[in-house]
């Protein structure tokens, strides 16, 4: 295991730990990270209502349930973000519903900024995007697949929308949220189970 990714592993929380601090940094007006500005602020708030109403609205297929269920690998979920990020808001509701499923599945929460060495080691074309879930193998310590910061569907809108405008607009990221809205966080689950049976499949092999 690299030093950043066991750094990484000590600085992290749990799911709820995580939760608790959004909620008090919302009560008290703050974001995560060293900047503190009133945008990061008001996204914080935001996210902190988005996570609630998906932390009791997102919803598990039995196909999926079954599925997580019978993972026996033992496996840490490291999940890097901050409390400002909107990706995050949908993503890490729906990746600890999976995670509630299966004891053997851990989901640890780590700040992107206060690990920037960690993050470095995991940038998606050449940024630190978030978020982005690492999955670790208990026993051996190694990185064995990762996931994010986006979920297929979103990745290839931002992706098709980036190529016909060179970046992202206000309006598109508007758009962008009632994209999760509308798909209840099920292209996160599809694809992270895709992920969890890659690693059954490397096992078997």
């Amino acid at each position: 295991m690299s030093p950043n990714l066991k750094s990484g592993l000590e600085n992290a929380t749990t799911y709820q730990e995580y939760r608790t601090l959004v909620k008090q940094l919302t009560e008290d007006g703050l974001s995560t990270g060293p900047e503190q500005n009133a945008d990061l602020a008001n996204y914080t708030k935001l996210n902190n209502r988005r996570m609630k109403r998906w932390d009791k609205t997102i919803k598990v297929s039995e196909n999926v349930q079954n599925r997580i269920k019978n993972v026996e690998q033992k496996t840490t979920w490291l999940v890097i973000t901050e409390s400002w990020c909107g990706d995050a808001a949908h993503v890490l509701p729906a990746i600890n519903k999976l995670a509630e499923l299966n004891d053997n599945i851990k989901m640890k929460v780590v700040l992107r900024d206060e690990n920037i060495g960690l993050m470095d080691d995991f940038l998606t074309n050449g940024n630190r995007a978030i978020p982005k879930v690492i999955m670790i193998d208990d026993a051996s310590g190694e990185v064995i697949n990762t996931f994010g910061p986006r979920p297929s569907e979103a990745t290839n809108l931002v992706n098709r929308f980036k190529a016909e405008n060179g970046g992202l607009t206000p309006e598109f990221k508007e758009d962008l949220q009632h994209w999760y809205n509308k798909d209840k966080g099920q292209n996160i689950i599809n694809d992270v189970v895709n992920k969890v049976a890659e690693l059954k499949a490397v096992a078997e092999n």
